[in-house]
């Protein structure tokens, strides 16, 4: 029995990862439930799984059902002696901490959390190595790669690819782009996610985050990590070794299936409920290279991560504000990658952060942003 804290329970990736310990009750036992403001959510899941530690951001708890469990933070719930393995499935850096936490408590750690390694990849990965932490990727695109590299010497490997479904939007022209609302952003063809990330895969941005998080996870340079369009969301991501060969994880798009190898690693559990190929009705497989010049975020992505410092920090806080207004009608879908453009071209980098040097990088561009509106958007 491995005993489980989901952090970001009533999340995409939190839901999921549920669904996974209801199907293996006699595997995994949900230990504790970290979640945001969706108090509802929580209370059915708290009914369901009697958790003995729970964490909630809402003010006003009264709703909570009354039951025997311990109301906590979410970095002292990642060091609890109850729990053997802690997800990380909330947004932003608010998994930072946990992360961290969980890392130095020697808990073995499935993460889900893009901006945790964008943000701090290099500290998050050095404690990792010290603690003897194995980092769990979660990420569909990074558990190909890693299911991948197992039995390889990752010294033989020529380049990692990751595949993008390439979002609603691929084929569309500039003018198109330009009239894009948030509700057409919101409807993805293939996966099944919050409304954050499904906005960062129409504009790309959630590749070249990925493309970030994958220099850390595998210790590969930049310039050897290469994106390709594959709208059939069937080849999850490939590594290309010295010789030419290639290895590639292909399953149908259902994030039970990675998030159910990274809490049952190095078990792979027998699942029924998960979808089989139906290799008679695959026709062909389809992949496109990107275009930086209709889907700009990709390349601002990887400007960052070779500057390096904070600025992948500021990165993730601009695109997430600029998300944000995007979503509630005040700015353009094209606008997004033109305010993470302007922000990161005004932001002063410091060397080799800190945590608190980066925290403190993501409130400057929030603010900027923030103080930019006033007079401009």
């Amino acid at each position: 029995m491995k005993r489980l804290a989901i952090l970001g329970c009533t999340g995409s990736i939190g839901r999921q990862a549920l669904d996974v310990a209801r199907a293996f009750r006699d595997r995994f036992s949900v230990v504790a439930l970290g979640a945001g403001r969706n108090l509802g959510l929580l209370s059915s899941q708290i009914e369901e799984f009697q958790p003995e530690l729970v964490s909630c951001q809402a003010g006003d708890r009264s709703g909570l059902p009354v039951g025997d469990y311990r109301m906590v933070p979410l970095d002292e719930m990642a060091v609890h002696p109850d729990v053997d393995l802690v997800l990380v499935a909330t947004s932003g850096k608010a998994g930072l901490a946990p992360t961290l936490a969980a890392i130095r408590a020697g808990k073995q750690l499935a993460l889900a959390n893009k901006e945790v390694l964008v943000m701090a990849g290099e500290l998050v990965m050095t404690a990792a190595r010290r603690c003897g932490v194995t980092v769990l990727p979660v990420d569909s695109e990074h558990s190909a790669i890693w299911q991948c590299l197992q039995g390889d010497d990752r010294r033989n490997v020529a380049r990692l690819i990751l595949t993008a479904s390439g979002g609603p939007f691929f084929r569309y022209s500039p003018y198109r782009m330009a009239e894009i609302t948030p509700e057409q952003a919101l409807d993805h063809p293939t996966w099944r996610m919050g409304e954050k990330v499904t906005v960062d895969s129409a504009t790309l941005m959630n590749k070249g985050l990925e493309v970030i998080e994958a220099r850390w996870l595998f210790d590969v340079p930049l310039e050897h990590i290469e994106v390709l369009v594959h709208p059939g969301s069937i080849v999850h991501s490939m590594v290309e070794f010295a010789d030419g060969a290639v290895k590639a994880q292909l399953s149908l798009p259902d994030m039970r299936l990675p998030i159910q190898y990274a809490l049952s690693y190095p078990e792979r559990l027998h699942s029924p409920q998960l979808p089989r190929i139906d290799w008679s009705e695959l026709a062909a497989l389809e992949f496109d290279t990107p275009d930086f010049s209709r889907f700009p975020c990709l390349g601002l992505a990887r400007q960052a991560a070779s500057k390096g410092g904070t600025y992948p920090a500021v990165l993730c806080a601009a695109d997430e504000v600029a998300v944000g207004l995007f979503l509630s009608h005040r700015i353009g879908f094209l606008d997004i990658p033109r305010l993470v453009e302007e922000t990161l071209g005004q932001h002063q980098s410091a060397d080799n952060p800190s945590l608190e040097e980066i925290l403190a990088a993501d409130c400057w561009a929030r603010e900027h942003i923030e103080n930019r509106r006033a007079y401009k958007v």
